[in-house]
């Protein structure tokens, strides 16, 4: 990471540290809000807050709203990042443990580049074929000491599917105009807290505000953590490559783990530190390992 990016200064260390705790926890953040929150509607309400407050900082700094195909972009950014992602995500998390599912987020960079090179948007490469069979086995055995635990597939599929669908976003980024960071921010979380809204609806969950203090804290620290993860990636992207800059969605399961087994009980065993460890080998190995070539990585924000 260091020879590929200067700029190691102590404020950019510190954002990039601070990114990878706050995406880290986000993941136990939302198991906490489950417990009160209908998923769906807590989802919602978090991109209601957020995308309130963010607005607010947009006309502030009178930062223009994007238009035409940025607009377009900036919907479809929403829709895949935002409403399919979190929405799978705060529904499986009802049943899926944070670490199970901060693990698999952090395989985002190699299923970016297997998607772009089936549109053509990058090459694949014979690392990325390797670290994708290496990410696949990881995954197997993940799963299968969940399933262990009585948790069915479907809760596990989701976060997969969630994962595809962060991925996603990071194409369709580079597929349209780009408009202000925060603007497309916006748009897409303006988007995400209808989408969210209309599925609690459909599917009859109640709505209301917390009760318990734990709940408010949980919603309160997922509100921040959607502005404040965003603009440190967004600045840290201006000062490291994309590819260092992904060593963020790497590290989060570190991050995660720890808080989990602190704050939600979550102690990991032995075989799914295993299958964890593939899975971060194999993300290493196809999508962030040196190459001669390298290949533009496009990275999210989880949790």
């Amino acid at each position: 990471m260091a020879e590929n990016n200067p700029n190691l200064d102590r404020s950019t260390l510190g954002a990039f540290v601070t990114a990878v705790i706050f995406l880290g926890v986000n993941f136990v953040a939302v198991r906490f809000s489950n417990q009160e929150l209908p998923p769906f509607w807590g989802a919602s309400l978090r991109f209601i807050i957020a995308c309130i407050l963010l607005f607010g900082i947009v006309r502030l700094r009178k930062i223009a709203l994007p238009q035409g195909p940025a607009l377009t972009g900036a919907a479809l950014f929403g829709l895949f990042s935002f409403a399919v992602n979190f929405g799978l995500l705060y529904w499986a998390l009802t049943r899926v443990s944070a670490g199970m599912a901060s693990v698999l987020f952090a395989a985002i960079p190699l299923f970016t580049l297997l998607i772009a090179s089936l549109i053509g948007q990058e090459k694949l490469t014979w690392r990325g074929i390797v670290g994708a069979l290496i990410v696949i086995a990881g995954i197997g055995v993940v799963f299968t000491e969940q399933l262990r635990f009585d948790i069915p597939f479907i809760y596990l599929g989701a976060v997969l599917l969630a994962v595809i669908s962060a991925a996603l976003s990071g194409i369709v980024v580079k597929q349209y105009p780009k408009s202000h960071p925060m603007a497309t921010n916006v748009v897409g979380m303006a988007l995400a807290a209808i989408l969210l809204l209309l599925m609690s609806v459909f599917t009859g969950e109640s709505r209301g505000l917390p009760t318990l203090p734990s709940t408010w804290l949980a919603l309160g620290w997922l509100v921040l953590s959607s502005i404040v993860g965003f603009v440190l990636i967004v600045w840290l992207l201006s000062r490291w490559s994309a590819t260092a800059t992904s060593y963020i969605g790497v590290l989060t399961p570190l991050v995660t783990l720890v808080v989990a087994s602190l704050l939600a009980a979550e102690i990991p065993t032995i075989t799914f530190l295993a299958g964890s460890l593939l899975v971060l080998v194999g993300v290493y190995v196809g999508a962030l390992s040196p190459q001669k070539t390298r290949q533009v990585r496009s990275v999210r924000a989880d949790g």
